[in-house]
């Protein structure tokens, strides 16, 4: 008898639980069938914009951590900056022509770089990965998003 009072109470309390969560669900918006749910998904996540748009905070960086000698945290970037392009291209295979030579290339150099951990190196390898941004760009025909090293630092992070 005990162990069908402990168990009806154990149902109840989930229960409650329940009825307390559905309350407070945030995810209504996704609606429809399961492919429909997994399309409204996919466009949250978008195309290569987004990639675009965490690299170049990375980007930015990856400069300052090699500014300030800070190797750890450039290895951490440079690492980001390939999982956002990699991610990216998963979204949008078309891109990868355009990236192949700069994930098996470019992004292998700067890591090097950074291993040497010789400011020197690092700056002549930053300057490689800048160019080479511009590059994609134009190949992929927005030679208007024109990069150039970074002037000012946004993040509060500092060795």
């Amino acid at each position: 008898m005990k162990k069908i009072v402990i168990l009806i109470a154990t149902f109840g309390l989930f229960a409650c639980n329940q009825q307390k969560d559905k309350g407070n669900q945030q995810g209504d918006w996704i609606k429809g069938t399961e492919a429909e749910q997994i399309r409204t998904i996919e466009k949250q996540f978008r195309g290569f914009d987004y990639a675009m748009l965490e690299t170049g905070y990375r980007y930015q960086e990856l400069f300052w951590a090699g500014q300030d000698q800070n190797w750890e945290y450039a290895e951490y970037q440079i690492d980001k900056i390939e999982t956002a392009i990699k991610n990216g291209l998963e979204r949008r295979p078309k891109r990868t022509a355009s990236a192949d030579h700069f994930l098996t290339v470019i992004l292998p150099k700067m890591k090097k770089s950074i291993q040497s951990k010789d400011p020197v190196i690092f700056n002549k390898e930053f300057e490689n990965v800048t160019i080479n941004c511009n590059r994609c760009h134009a190949m992929e025909n927005v030679p208007f998003f024109t990069i150039k090293t970074p002037i000012d630092r946004q993040s509060p992070i500092r060795k």
